[in-house]
């Protein structure tokens, strides 16, 4: 994976204060970082912190994150936790909601590299006017088409 700077945790005084349960992925767009975690697993050798138990470890850099993966044995690669304010659901393939509700979610640190979300991500991607990959959009690659009125703005 290429490595690019990646987003600073929104309140680094929070880090460490949010719930382990969190939702996995999904909603396609983010709006901020909360926490960057690293997962470590006893059953795979890690030690045993949490009567066998899976737990993790808050940071408030990636960096730091990886570091921490890098020297430890069973701990996972590093996920964000990020908070998305509006998202995407697609509850069957192809059929897209536009949910206007604040969501708690683990990412893994690539998804970071699309474009944090603006006013217009998501109407651009429901769009008619949509480029016919709406993935694009989400990448940040989409150019305007005739007749879109925010792609481009």
């Amino acid at each position: 994976m290429t490595h690019f700077p990646y987003p600073a945790v929104l309140d680094p005084e929070l880090v460490g204060s949010y719930p382990g349960a969190a939702k996995a992925g999904g909603g396609y767009v983010w709006d901020a970082v909360l926490e960057y975690r690293v997962w470590c697993h006893p059953e795979r050798g890690a030690p045993d912190l949490a009567d066998g138990s899976d737990y993790y470890y808050p940071f408030e850099s990636y960096e730091s994150a990886s570091d921490f993966t890098q020297a430890t044995e069973a701990a996972d690669e590093p996920l964000a936790l990020i908070v998305q304010y509006e998202y995407i659901s697609e509850p069957e393939p192809g059929h897209y909601v536009h949910v206007q509700e604040r969501r708690v979610t683990e990412w893994p640190v690539a998804f970071l590299s699309r474009p944090r979300r603006t006013p217009s991500t998501i109407p651009d991607f429901l769009s008619p006017n949509a480029p016919s990959n709406r993935l694009d959009i989400l990448r940040g690659l989409a150019k305007p088409d005739s007749g879109t009125t925010s792609l481009g703005a």
